[in-house]
């Protein structure tokens, strides 16, 4: 049987192994319950969104309890930026549109104010991108008919003002930027390794929706420059020195100053489809559960000796379970979840740090800052088992947030988890992934209707939960194999179809049979390896594992790498074979490590054939 789908989701057959048919829901949780909560959740979007828009905008954040706005980034709507595309999910298409055309008109950047580059990436770039994407898509069902790529060009702007932090010896960016003048010279040299290197998806995403790879290239400089500077056992430390390359602090963990480059590795491989980016994450993957996994908790080790240095739990780790099902390593993920909740049941929230030798909450770590990690593990979790103790876990979530956390004017963080006293302020990411999460979790226990579960595309969310489709344009910008039906650009002018392009060729001695034709092909000249967006009718070129990628690695030194970015680039799509990826090391599982590369196989779009074994893609 042909493959029927261009895009096969890394959770495509994971996701199936245990699954439940709609409906399914969780002791004393009934069907009419779960629709109930779902609801709720909406409820308390709509109680945060509006307290903001009547109290603060345009100001950036929500004081709740005082009902008063205040500018915490840059004083360009942040909450509202951050919120349009959990306003697309929810289908209220009124106050997309808008916030669209406000956002489209009002928002500028020639400002002389200094920000946090991963911040303003993660919620400003991350947000604009996600809903120009929205926005400019029939398929999306959300397309605004007066939508002339506004944000698009909002996030061009952004993002050259914030590309002179780039400018180091290493590649990795300085911390923060002002946007009218650049970096200070004052500025400081060291940043954290996820400051560094969360940047990828959203810069990525850019450089393909513009043609220009200067975008994409620093930021994959920047995870380089982090990556060379790994220890021995492929442990990276939290602060770095991005002049001398020198690690400031060594302590290596999952958590706090680390955790997103971890996801941004696998993520930048599930959307853009470079190997690069797959082989870091599985070094980095496998180092960190052999010298980080304490079964279920993590701790903080030296990044040189593995010598324990801080046996803490701190509320950040709880994206790393809905990391291990997107890798496909459940197991793991079930069990370190149910020990991250149990922290959460013990206080009614998470607090900021739990000491793990003491089994207490850490001195000064107590607040609890509306943080989604926890919920997005939660959803994550849900739909790859379908188990219904994870629909118990959203309704105490819920239940916490509303009698907890909830205040005049919308949510407030909990300052100590002990005595849930208030704190009078709203992160944005509230509304752009805590509810999300939440909101998602429930909508597919009763079935789902949103964009993300039935759109028309496989979405990859960002570390601040904003959603980016795998489309042609973003996922296959640099396939050289041309197909019926393939993505083409020529110039400005973007279709679907077979673009006839001339190329001269060198000869090769691979010999392929790709699509619906068959030849001896050779390798195309291609000068910039981001530009090429031309396809050769019914030819794909036989290019070794190193031409495709542009790197080589060293069978004797695996944890050395080259790379050679003039050679180029393939992307392919990820297809899980086997859904229960087995834990490598001692027989009681004390030592799990992971084998990606022998359960990750890859399907060149072009075939469009059933893989070697007979498996197929299964729709999620």
């Amino acid at each position: 049987m042909r493959w029927k789908s261009l895009f096969l989701w890394v959770l495509q057959l994971m996701v199936f192994s245990a699954i439940f048919p709609p409906g399914v829901s969780a002791d004393g949780v009934t069907p009419a319950e779960a629709k109930e909560l779902r609801d709720e959740v909406r409820d308390m979007f709509y109680h945060a969104f509006d307290g903001y828009i009547k109290h603060a905008f345009p100001l950036d954040e929500l004081r709740p309890l005082t009902c008063k706005g205040e500018d915490s980034l840059g004083g360009y709507a942040l909450t509202l930026i951050d919120s349009l595309d959990t306003l697309a999910l929810l289908g209220d298409r009124e106050r997309f549109n808008a916030a669209v055309d406000w956002v489209s008109e009002n928002v500028r950047f020639d400002i002389d104010k200094t920000v946090s580059v991963f911040e303003t990436t993660i919620r400003i770039l991350g947000g604009l991108l996600s809903a120009h994407l929205i926005a400019s898509d029939y398929a999306t069902g959300m397309k605004i008919q007066s939508y002339d790529d506004q944000l698009l060009h909002l996030s061009v702007d952004l993002a050259q003002r914030l590309l002179p932090a780039f400018d180091t010896p290493t590649g990795i960016p300085f911390g923060s930027v002002n946007l009218l003048h650049g970096v200070d010279e004052n500025e400081s040299k060291i940043t954290s390794t996820a400051g560094g290197g969360t940047l990828t998806l959203e810069f990525g995403v850019l450089s393909r929706l513009t043609n220009n790879p200067v975008f994409e290239q620093v930021t994959k400089n920047a995870v380089r420059g982090i990556w060379a500077r790994r220890s021995k056992i492929n442990l990276v430390g939290a602060h770095i020195n991005i002049f001398t390359g020198e690690w400031t602090q060594k302590d290596a963990g999952i958590g706090t100053s680390i955790d997103s480059f971890y996801e941004y590795l696998l993520k930048a491989y599930l959307l853009f489809g470079d190997e690069e980016y797959l082989f870091m994450f599985q070094e980095a993957y496998k180092a960190a559960m052999r010298y980080l996994h304490h079964d279920p908790w993590y701790v903080e080790v030296n990044m040189n000796s593995a010598a324990t240095v801080w046996p803490l739990f701190n509320s950040l780790q709880a994206f790393w379970p809905g990391l291990q099902v997107l890798a496909g390593d459940v197991d793991p993920a079930i069990r370190t979840h149910a020990a991250f909740f149990s922290v959460w049941k013990k206080y009614g929230f998470t607090p900021e740090g739990f000491n793990l030798a003491t089994m207490s909450v850490q001195h000064g770590q107590k607040s609890y800052p509306l943080r989604p990690e926890l919920i997005e593990s939660t959803y994550w979790l849900f739909k790859a088992t379908r188990d219904p103790r994870y629909l118990d876990v959203g309704r105490d979530i819920v239940a916490s947030l509303q009698y907890g956390a909830r205040c005049p004017c919308g949510y407030c963080h909990i300052a100590d988890v002990e005595s849930h006293k208030q704190d009078d302020h709203m992160e944005s990411f509230f509304l752009a992934e805590t509810v999300k999460y939440l909101w998602l979790l429930f909508d597919l226990s009763v079935g789902p209707d949103n964009i993300v579960e039935n759109g028309p595309y496989k979405y990859i969310f960002s570390t601040e939960g904003h959603f980016l489709p795998a489309t042609p344009e973003i996922s296959l910008v640099n396939e050289h194999c041309s197909y019926f039906g393939a993505f083409c650009k020529d110039g400005a002018n973007n279709r679907y179809g077979i673009f006839e392009t001339s190329f001269d060729h060198q000869k090769t001695n691979d010999t392929h049979s790709h699509g619906f034709f068959s030849s001896s092909v050779g390798q195309p000249k291609i000068q910039d390896s981001f530009s090429t967006s031309s396809f050769i009718k019914g030819h794909c070129p036989g290019l070794t594992h190193g031409q495709k990628f542009g790197i080589s690695y060293s069978e004797d030194e695996e944890n050395n790498y080259s790379s050679d970015t003039s050679q180029p680039q393939r992307h392919d799509v990820v297809v899980v074979t086997n859904p229960s990826l087995k834990p490598v090391g001692s027989d009681d599982g004390s030592n799990n490590t992971l084998e990606l590369s022998e359960d990750l196989k890859v399907v060149h779009l072009s075939d469009n054939k059933d893989d070697k074994d007979g498996n197929q893609g299964t729709p999620s």
